[in-house]
């Protein structure tokens, strides 16, 4: 149960969804459930799995949308209604909001329940949280789970691990903040270490594998994963500005460059100079709307990804290490960080450095834990 999903063969790189011939054996006169998005698209995003499977004549039942709905289209923190698809007339029914986990009664004649989205990789990314709730109705109502894999584009194992007491929606699991695995490879961890609040405790999972990945390979998405990650810089710079979010600070939304620009009402954060504005698609509520930002531009900035602190530390250094002002939502800040203890670093005038070697002993463990549960090649452990 759980196990290594079923081995890739082939040339080049396969998503899970990619390899036909086996979801649809495993879905072939079942009732499936899809818990899909904008992302769940197979031969470079030309066609959705949910156009593709019906093509098949595969039973699909329903459809589960977790936040930014079922076209990614909706604001972060929104609530997504339920609906049908315009173009297949299949129902659509949210598990953002109020009711984050299917119901008894939502799965309800479903014999299996497929999942394939595009993660990032990182712990406060939402669609792993919707991933753990599901897995959980599946193991308590006795359904089939299947996970489509996908490649993990912040392919890093970094940042503080969620602490106990510290689980959200941003923190289900205790995981580092960039977790160094693919969907797959991650809800095989969630399965067999029990973290399922559920009984029984663990859900009949199969991981259809990718063909021709590794970790450490790059991947490029083809379909912006969320409204405010429009590029693959973007995608790599949001572990390390997301936690910006908790702060007065801007890091773009409201403008066509989120989470590659940082910035605040006040000249003396930087030079260059941008204005959020409500922007559908993007974000229509921006923090500092309408108000003239100035700051950093990052859009040519060099990062190969991972985990920085630099940005944190240096706007905070500029805001005269004010920590009423910094921290505008401090309890929101720890649960993104999943610990109290990164901000009080901060505020205490810790170094990256310092900040860092706190983290070493708990991510050594989570890395010894990790590596029963890839499925791909690893990369070298970069020293």
């Amino acid at each position: 149960m759980g196990g290594p999903g079923i081995p890739p063969k082939g040339s080049s790189l396969k998503l899970g969804a990619e390899r036909m011939e086996v979801v649809t054996r495993l879905l072939k006169d079942k009732r499936v459930a899809l818990v899909v998005n904008h992302t769940s698209v197979i031969e470079d995003g030309q066609v959705h799995l949910l156009d593709a499977l019906l093509n098949k004549g595969i039973d699909v039942k329903k459809v589960f949308a977790p936040e930014h709905g079922f076209r990614g289209t909706e604001d972060a923190g929104k609530e997504v209604a339920d609906s049908r698809d315009i173009k297949t007339g299949t129902p659509i029914i949210s598990i953002y909001g109020k009711n984050k986990k299917p119901t008894a009664q939502q799965l309800e004649g479903i014999d299996v329940v497929v999942f394939d989205i595009q993660d990032v990789g990182a712990r406060f990314f939402t669609y792993i949280s919707t991933m753990h709730y599901v897995m959980e109705a599946c193991a308590e109502n006795d359904k089939d789970f299947i996970v489509l894999d996908r490649p993990n584009p912040n392919d890093y194992v970094d940042g503080p691990v969620r602490q106990k007491g510290m689980e959200s929606f941003v923190g289900v699991d205790p995981i580092p903040v960039l977790h160094g695995l693919t969907v797959g490879e991650l809800a095989w961890m969630i399965n067999e270490e029990g973290w399922l609040d559920s009984t029984p405790d663990s859900c009949k999972l199969m991981v259809v594998k990718m063909e021709n990945w590794k970790h450490g390979d790059p991947y490029w998405l083809p379909v912006k994963p969320s409204p405010n990650l429009p590029n693959d810089q973007a995608i790599r710079l949001y572990p390390s500005l997301c936690f910006f979010e908790a702060t007065n600070i801007s890091v773009g939304r409201g403008t066509f460059f989120p989470f590659q620009v940082i910035g605040y009402p006040d000249k003396k954060y930087g030079e260059f100079s941008f204005t959020p504005e409500p922007l559908p698609g993007f974000d229509t509520k921006p923090l500092q709307n309408g108000k003239t930002c100035y700051g950093v531009d990052l859009r040519e900035l060099p990062f190969e990804g991972g985990l920085t602190l630099r940005f944190l530390l240096d706007f905070y250094k500029m805001a005269g290490k004010d920590q009423a002002f910094f921290f505008s939502r401090p309890s929101w800040f720890d649960l993104l960080s999943g610990t109290k203890q990164l901000r009080y670093q901060i505020i205490r005038g810790m170094s990256e450095k310092e900040i860092r070697d706190s983290w070493k002993p708990e991510l050594d463990n989570y890395r010894k834990m990790r590596k029963k549960y890839l499925l791909y090649k690893d990369y070298p452990v970069k020293k």
